[in-house]
């Protein structure tokens, strides 16, 4: 019995030496492309409505997210946006800023300008995410990320609160 359980240990072991780079966890990773969703509730916060002038709304966002490719990076953490909504003429834009936290409590930071298009990316047609920093694990993290945006069913209720599918491609380095 106790020779089965020392084959079997030998074989993960082997098994785990012989998988390819960048089949292992997320963290020893230092540089990737990750395909991920956020699934995101916005709620409007402060609205300044001036006619047919335009409109400048303030937005929280909340969600979390879901890597693609189920690896570990970028997957089932929590996202907090704070965004500015401009429609004035044909300007209409929405710039933020992001916190995903992992369960560990480490962070990755973000700002998103929905006029920054990758044109090398055209189903990525909302607007780009570029991360500026993190925590933890994520210190040192930088990249870019094209983002789409998918408008999900309308929510019940009152207070102009809306859902949308956020696909990212994202490409990060850790130096």
């Amino acid at each position: 019995m106790k020779q089965i359980g020392k084959i079997m240990t030998l074989a993960l072991i082997s098994v785990g030496s012989a998988l390819p780079a960048g089949q292992g966890l997320a963290q020893d990773q230092k540089k990737g492309t990750t395909p991920y969703v956020t699934h995101f509730i916005f709620r409007p916060l402060m609205s300044l409505d001036v006619g047919e002038l335009g409109t400048a709304t303030t937005l929280e966002a909340v969600g979390t997210t879901q890597n693609m490719k189920g690896e570990k990076m970028l997957d089932k953490m929590s996202a907090r946006c704070v965004a500015l909504n401009v429609a004035s003429g044909d300007k209409k834009y929405i710039d933020g800023a992001c916190i995903l936290a992992d369960t560990d409590g480490d962070k990755i930071f973000s700002t998103f300008d929905t006029r920054d298009l990758d044109k090398s990316q055209p189903e990525m047609n909302c607007g780009t995410h570029v991360i500026t920093g993190g925590t933890g694990k994520y210190k040192g993290i930088t990249g870019r990320e094209p983002f789409a945006c998918n408008t999900m069913p309308a929510l019940a209720g009152d207070g102009g609160y809306f859902a949308m599918d956020i696909p990212h491609n994202t490409s990060w380095e850790i130096k």
